[in-house]
């Protein structure tokens, strides 16, 4: 009979295709802690003593993650954690999601912060939407900008020393196709593991799950009977990266690895762009301060666009 590549005891139920290997359910969860675990400690993600802060939006990559560190935190008596939601405004939608955020932070205990792009930016992103219905950007373009921004000023009011994002494996290369297509493959050297802005008010970003499969987190939440929210946001549909997870997803299931080899290639573009390119340096904008590569950042041009209409 065949048993546990991990414990060699119990019966598998988990094969991974990429790799052969086959799992019980409590080696599969104590596999993903362990991937998390060498993540942070490849790229140097946390110090012993860091104030972190983990973006928790009420999806399956963000509690997964917040239940992730949580584990891990146990064991450094000196991190401390907080976790901060988002609230873009979606009517229908992001009430659920930050009541099940709010849910998790206090089963375990994590101080939970909420801040909202009307409390921010006075509009929500339903009222965006409707003001620039016959605009050529989608909606997830004007959201993961003052998203961004929403993240860097609350995590800034925490006085955290770090950031914790939910990027998994499938979003790091998605997102590495993306800039591809439209044209900014030097992009990718700001969209690493880690990020740092030295000199700038702009938080250290980090990325512990950028190794872990999306299918797989799904797969702890669930063993873990963590609770998420299952329903997409209802704008998502419109994104071109809806298109790269489905070319992405018809690759993997034929060709199982495909994901960790063009993940593998995008560390190797990004370490000798880094190498030879120039970069870009980052500056304050001149009409709000926050770092940009522009003149004027990305969310001022937003907000000047939308009081314009």
């Amino acid at each position: 009979m065949v048993k546990c590549i991990g414990c060699r005891r119990r019966e598998p139920f988990y094969v991974r295709p990429y790799s052969g290997e086959k799992l019980c359910q409590k080696c599969f969860l104590g596999s993903i802690e362990d991937k998390v675990r060498v993540t942070i400690a490849k790229h140097k993600m946390f110090g012993i003593d860091d104030n972190i802060a983990i973006a928790v939006s009420g999806g399956k990559d963000s509690v997964s993650l917040l239940h992730i560190l949580a584990r891990i935190e146990r064991d450094f008596s000196e991190v401390s954690l907080c976790a901060i939601t988002v609230d873009e405004g979606v009517r229908g939608y992001r009430d659920e999601a930050t009541k099940i955020a709010a849910e998790n932070c206090a089963k375990l205990g994590v101080e939970h912060t909420t801040v909202s792009f009307k409390g921010l930016f006075g509009y929500t992103l339903d009222a965006i939407v409707e003001k620039t219905k016959a605009g050529d950007l989608t909606p997830c373009a004007y959201c993961g900008v003052l998203r961004r921004r929403a993240l860097n000023i609350a995590t800034r009011e925490a006085g955290v020393s770090k950031i914790a994002t939910a990027h998994n494996l499938d979003d790091e290369v998605q997102t590495f196709i993306l800039n591809v297509i439209h044209g900014d493959p030097l992009r990718i050297v700001r969209f690493g593991p880690t990020f740092n802005a030295e000199g700038l008010s702009l938080t250290p970003r980090v990325k512990p799950l950028c190794e872990v499969l999306e299918k797989e987190v799904v797969l702890y939440a669930y063993l873990r009977g963590v609770s998420f929210q299952e329903i997409p946001c209802p704008y998502a549909g419109t994104a071109l990266r809806n298109d790269a997870r489905n070319i992405l997803n018809r690759l993997e299931e034929k060709h199982p690895g495909t994901k960790y080899t063009v993940y593998s290639s995008m560390q190797k573009i990004r370490q000798a762009l880094e190498a030879t390119a120039e970069k870009t340096p980052l500056k304050p904008c001149k009409d709000c301060g926050e770092p940009t590569t522009q003149e004027t950042c990305q969310t001022c041009q937003i907000l000047q666009k939308l009081r314009n209409m």
